[in-house]
């Protein structure tokens, strides 16, 4: 299902990632694309890839932990980050078999904290998502229990049927909600 969808997502995005990978480029210096190294399945490390929305050389922590996120964006990555535009070169990582479009959201290599919970509470089995229950939920400002435990009910609850809820309430999110800022 994941390969059908990234291969009809596909051919609609194509032509705005290289809008957007031109828009980075010409507004900052650095490559276009930043690799992550995110947790997956099983604890297993991946390099995701995502367009650069921070300057080059900013630490790779989470952005709620950074004392002041906004003075590290680039001129456009506040709206890529808004709009989840930065987020499209995610489905390479569909494609490759490290994430889905529906899972939790893969940790940062250096969340301890919420990897540990994650495995203690069995959500490591899942792969992880471009979107997600708690994505969809309260994303970053979510607590990291409460976070978990929207990953837990996911785990527990998942179908094809919750799938396809909350990959259209993340569109009606994207197209509708103005209060997303990381």
């Amino acid at each position: 299902m994941d390969l059908i969808l990234a291969a009809v997502a596909a051919v609609p995005l194509l032509l705005l990632a290289l809008a957007v990978a031109l828009a980075v480029r010409l507004t900052s210096t650095g490559p276009a694309l930043y690799w992550s190294d995110r947790v997956g399945r099983g604890g297993r490390i991946f390099r995701m890839p995502k367009f650069r929305t921070m300057k080059v050389g900013t630490p790779p922590v989470a952005t709620h932990l950074m004392p002041d996120p906004h003075s590290a964006l680039t001129p456009i990555g506040g709206f890529l980050r808004r709009t989840s535009l930065d987020e499209i070169p995610q489905l390479w990582s569909v494609v490759v078999g490290d994430m889905s479009f529906v899972g939790p959201r893969p940790a940062l290599f250096n969340q301890d904290d919420l990897i540990a919970l994650r495995r203690a509470a069995g959500i490591d089995v899942l792969r992880p998502g471009i979107t997600g229950w708690a994505q969809i939920n309260g994303r970053d400002e979510l607590p990291i229990p409460v976070k978990v435990a929207f990953d837990r009910e996911y785990l527990e609850r998942r179908s094809p049927l919750f799938d396809l809820l909350i990959i259209l309430k993340t569109a009606a999110k994207l197209l509708g909600d103005k209060t997303v800022t990381h």
